[in-house]
């Protein structure tokens, strides 16, 4: 990638980065300010209820004392700033009142059962007022209780006050916690189209040795068709046919992982037969090595049998790939649920910082593209996609022989 191009594209990841936190910080916000008005609200209806609630259980205490024919009687309030009391006629005559409102008109004109606000000079704050009917004789009255609320003018400021404080630093967060989040985000889209991009050129180079390879022996076998060897030529196209039908089958395979859809035909498999047909293949195909199968025992699980012999390949095929002299396998049920399958060879290992990473599609930890350097580094990505179809899982670590020792844990299909 040019100087530049890179540049551009980092530029391009920050504005999106910036346009990704402002939109999730106006949402943040747009939702903290509606929920901290609907709560402000509910809070002061709520808390005006009990007010009213309060004011209409004082009322009705009087009106009951008047109901039953004891009279008006003396009205008495515990906080004069607080609260008032009246007792008024049909035509609005103050009967009675509590000392903080004798000798004042009545402060409402309400029919019983209804409630209002006013101001009555006794507090800064309206008073909620409600009236309760009673019956006097044949008179007819009306109780009034106002209430001052204070109460829910303090809750509610108090709450206002907090959210105040609260909603940006709220926003700080989200907008913290965005920006970090689409960071990540981005530098993994980053990484996955840099090893998009390493893929599509070890692919291309993988592709383009076989396509080169058949050319060239069809344009010598064109040029001189006296001279040309069929058996040859033919053995030629086969290899390179083979290589890159590999190649294409380990991308549907990919495909297949990403579609959820490997490990669909699922019927017992007995693995250890797998595992021993490698060892035949490793044994024919590099009669150089040492293969150990000593530790290979019983073991079945519930699965996908093309799925999981390709998994065996690929481990049989790396181990090889890198190993000196000598590649083991073993493969255990231990009972506790799970087999376990191993592959180590004496090769130079999988470094612990790449142990990881080995598993990614499209990482090779050699960059070499020889042709003697393997294909473009998806085989240990399948064991991963594989192992994590049947539930399992794979690792790498340092065997015993002192190179890598691939560990793959799979449900066994017990008895």
């Amino acid at each position: 990638m040019a100087p530049g191009t890179g540049e551009q594209a980092r530029r391009q990841l920050r504005a999106v980065r910036v346009r990704a936190t402002v939109i999730a910080v106006l949402a943040v916000a747009l939702a903290l300010v509606a929920g901290g008005v609907a709560l402000v609200l509910g809070l002061r209806a709520e808390l005006s209820n009990d007010v009213r609630d309060a004011a209409r259980e004082r009322a009705t205490e009087v009106a009951r004392v008047i109901e039953a024919d004891r009279g008006v009687p003396t009205l008495t309030v515990h906080a004069e700033d607080e609260e008032f009391l009246q007792v008024v006629t049909a035509d609005g005559t103050v009967v009675a009142a509590s000392d903080n409102v004798e000798g004042r008109p009545a402060l409402a004109r309400l029919a019983p059962g209804g409630s209002t606000t006013v101001e009555t000079g006794l507090d800064e704050d309206a008073f909620l007022v409600v009236a309760v009917g009673a019956r006097d004789g044949d008179r007819e009255l009306t109780v009034l209780d106002g209430r001052a609320p204070s109460g829910v003018v303090e809750a509610t400021g108090t709450v206002t006050r907090l959210l105040l404080i609260g909603v940006p630093a709220l926003l700080v967060l989200a907008a913290a916690a965005t920006w970090a989040a689409v960071g990540r985000a981005l530098r993994r889209v980053a990484r996955a189209e840099a090893a998009q991009r390493r893929f599509v050129s070890d692919a291309s180079h993988e592709l383009r040795s076989p396509v080169a390879a058949v050319r060239q022996h069809a344009e010598v076998a064109l040029a001189h068709p006296g001279r040309a060897d069929a058996s040859a030529l033919a053995g030629t196209v086969r290899e390179e046919a083979v290589r890159m039908q590999r190649l294409v089958d380990d991308l549907l395979l990919l495909a297949r992982a990403d579609e959820s859809a490997l490990a669909v035909t699922r019927r017992p498999v007995d693995v250890d037969d797998l595992v021993l047909e490698e060892v035949r293949h490793l044994r024919t195909a590099a009669p150089d090595l040492a293969v150990d199968s000593s530790g290979v025992g019983a073991a079945r699980v519930i699965g996908d049998a093309d799925a999981l012999r390709r998994l065996v390949r690929n481990l049989g095929e790396n181990a090889a790939r890198h190993a000196r002299t000598r590649v083991a396998f073993a493969l255990t049920d231990t009972g506790d649920g799970l087999i376990r399958l191993s592959v180590e060879d004496d090769g130079p290992g999988v470094p612990a910082a790449d142990r990881k990473r080995v598993f990614e599609r499209f990482v090779r930890l050699d960059e070499s593209r020889t042709r003697g350097a393997g294909g473009a580094g998806l085989g240990l990505a399948i064991v991963a996609e594989v192992a994590a179809a049947h539930r399992g899982r794979a690792e790498v670590g340092e065997g015993e022989l002192g190179g890598a020792r691939f560990v793959v844990a799979l449900p066994s299909a017990g008895e």
